[in-house]
């Protein structure tokens, strides 16, 4: 009896040790763990079904691209290309699909090729070029976004149906992207845990002239790794442009940050030597638990980037410290990676016991939060192409205060001009239940699936300032980009007497107002041939870049009469360069009336913007939104009038 008293005590107390170990052992784990525990508890739309699986499909392109890293990582490197690998990669399978009418599984193969050579030159210009991997692969990063641009030259380029499935759901429910998340991460696992070349990982980033003095053919060893990791930023790109229904030149931006973020959150070290693909699973699960929680807690889109960051830190100093009091964990993927969760490792009773924890902590949560909130149809999410830009800046003051004035609950985000983010903050509103949502697209295109999302969910979408293609919005509330760059055409032309040579600073490659500005613009320029275009010039609606563009223009065009900016931040920064000439000698037009531009404007600096009442446009999208949430009847169309603001008439705009 005191023999089985003894065993049944210690069999307790292992199972509670084993518990403890595996949340001591793994600070990444026990992060997400809190992280789920906290939105749960903060929010009752957080642990619904459609939700965490909105969550899988938002972390699975950066866990597919951190996977990629891992191996770069674990060897000792890094590798900032990944990003941009992943945009030029799409753009080849789009390009070659569509606009060379080469067969999509041939496509493909161009697509997967083009990652894996990306990789290589990387590889070679770290082992042979004995570059270090951080300019290596900052040199790609910059070469692998620009030939994107040049293939697509600038502009979106449809996905092929075929391909676009890897977007979709299995059934109805499952999402596809997971299932490849998955399956790339079991890869990935595999080759860290199972194959020579994942042991010669570890063993280069523990001791790279060790690795090589035992026999390993490092430099070899390197052009692999860094193949692998163009292998995986390919397919990431592949799964994004699905999402997407388009490749888009400028996707992934910043990606290759999020990706070295989870591999590092996952307990990979920077020194090399260390990692696993569980940890890195969980570093981008983290990640998109923290971007998902956020948007269904109303945060604001400023101080989510504040908690993120914050958070990542914790997350870390939560491992190193682990690390530094000598856990017996600390070594876990310096052995080969042996231990990965998802390649089954050494023991089954840790993976079990964690399953457990989490399994019971979802379902402790979701019983509290069985009720969902009661006012839906009272809510409303905003989702912005940008909040970098004094114009959408006004779009959402006049959104917030016509929703105080109606008492309604308007949620308001911040897409960074990025599409992939943007779609999954529409999602992430669907999950939620809102009574309605408007949307300002990053892309006409890219917002159609997650538009058509919302459909299914019976929830009205309203755009504003641009339009959704090949999905349903209840309205459109908009200027019309195309009548304002034709206005901007004629007051520029006729300020020049109908001669002179002028410069265009052009927006956001790829975005649907930059596009539809310029061709109004170049419509209206048709009138007057005596107007020569000089210099046509991205700026990416920055002011800062407008400034730097226009200074280098003008040393190639001093002469220069007349400037047309797609928005008024680059004509501000237009401005600048010019100096005294700005108003006097060399006329300037900007767009969209935002508050400084009508100062510019007031002073002289400015000759004019062509303004387009972005509170106008707030308010109303606003107005419309309700009344499709109450089940009213909306116009299809509404259209806010733009108008040529100069010094004449500046006094009596009000936008």
């Amino acid at each position: 009896m005191a023999t089985d008293t003894l065993k049944s005590q210690s069999g307790a107390s292992g199972a509670s040790g084993g518990l403890r170990r595996i949340l001591l052992d793994n600070g990444a784990l026990t992060a997400l763990i809190l992280l789920v525990v906290a939105m749960s508890a903060l929010s009752g739309d957080f642990l619904t079904t459609d939700n965490l699986l909105n969550i899988g499909v938002q972390a699975a392109v950066t866990a597919i691209l951190a996977f990629g890293v891992t191996f770069v990582i674990v060897s000792a490197g890094i590798d900032l290309s990944v990003g941009s690998v992943a945009a030029l990669s799409a753009t080849v399978l789009a390009w070659s699909a569509t606009s060379e009418g080469v067969p999509v599984w041939i496509a493909v193969i161009l697509a997967v090729a083009t990652g894996i050579a990306c990789g290589l030159v990387n590889g070679v210009l770290v082992s042979y070029g004995k570059l270090p991997p951080f300019i290596a692969t900052l040199a790609m990063l910059s070469v692998g976004r620009g030939l994107s641009l040049v293939i697509s030259q600038g502009s979106p380029i449809a996905f092929p149906d075929s391909v676009s499935h890897l977007g979709d759901t299995l059934g109805g429910w499952l999402p596809v992207p997971v299932l490849i998340m998955i399956v790339m991460g079991l890869v990935t696992a595999v080759i860290l845990g199972r194959t020579y070349i994942g042991r010669a990982m570890y063993a280069i980033g523990g001791n790279e002239e060790a690795a090589r003095l035992s026999g390993l053919r490092v430099k070899k060893q390197k052009l692999v790794i860094y193949a692998l990791s163009g292998l995986f930023a390919a397919a990431a790109g592949i799964v994004l442009a699905s999402r997407l229904s388009s490749a888009q030149p400028q996707a992934a931006q910043g990606y290759e940050l999020d990706a070295i973020a989870a591999v590092v959150i996952g307990g990979a070290s920077l020194a090399g030597g260390t990692g696993k693909a569980s940890g890195t699973l969980i570093g981008a699960l983290i990640l998109a638990v923290l971007r998902n929680g956020l948007n269904l807690l109303s945060v604001s889109a400023f101080w989510q980037q504040v908690v993120i960051g914050v958070v990542i830190a914790l997350a870390v100093l939560l491992d190193t410290l682990r690390r530094k009091a000598g856990s017996p964990g600390a070594a876990a993927g310096t052995g080969g990676g042996g231990g990965s969760v998802l390649s089954g490792g050494k023991s089954p009773l840790k993976l079990a016991l964690a399953a457990v924890v989490v399994a019971a902590v979802v379902g402790a949560m979701s019983f509290v939060n069985s009720g969902s909130s009661s006012s839906a149809n009272q809510k409303v999410g905003l989702s912005l192409s940008t909040l970098n830009n004094p114009f959408f800046v006004q779009i959402k003051k006049g959104a917030q205060e016509e929703a105080k004035k109606l008492g309604a609950d308007l949620t308001v985000t911040d897409a960074q001009n990025d599409a992939s983010q943007q779609a999954n903050q529409l999602q992430n509103f669907t999950s939620e239940g809102l009574g309605s949502i408007i949307v300002n697209p990053v892309d006409s295109d890219a917002a159609g699936p997650s538009v058509r999302a919302a459909n299914k969910a019976d929830i009205p979408v309203v755009g504003v300032d641009r339009g959704v293609n090949k999905a349903n919005t209840a309205a459109l509330v908009a200027s019309d980009n195309v009548e304002g760059g034709r206005l901007g055409a004629k007051a520029l032309a006729e300020k020049l007497g109908g001669k002179g040579r002028i410069v265009i600073l052009q927006g956001l490659a790829g975005t649907s107002a930059s596009r539809e500005r310029g061709a109004g613009f170049a419509e209206g320029l048709k009138a007057y041939p005596g107007i020569e275009v000089v210099a046509r010039q991205p700026a990416d609606f920055d002011r800062t870049k407008g400034l730097d563009v226009m200074t280098n223009l003008l040393q190639a065009h001093p002469d220069v009469d007349g400037v047309f900016a797609e928005n008024d931040e680059m004509a501000l920064g237009a401005i600048k360069a010019l100096g005294s000439k700005a108003g006097k000698s060399v006329a300037v037009i900007g767009f969209d009336g935002t508050p400084d531009g009508l100062k510019a404007v007031k002073d002289g600096t400015l000759y004019a913007s062509v303004a387009q009442q972005p509170t106008e446009l707030g308010r109303i999208a606003l107005q419309n939104a309700l009344k499709a949430a109450e089940g009213e009847k909306v116009e299809k169309t509404v259209k806010v009038p733009v108008k040529v603001v100069t010094a004449e008439n500046v006094d009596e705009f009000n936008g």
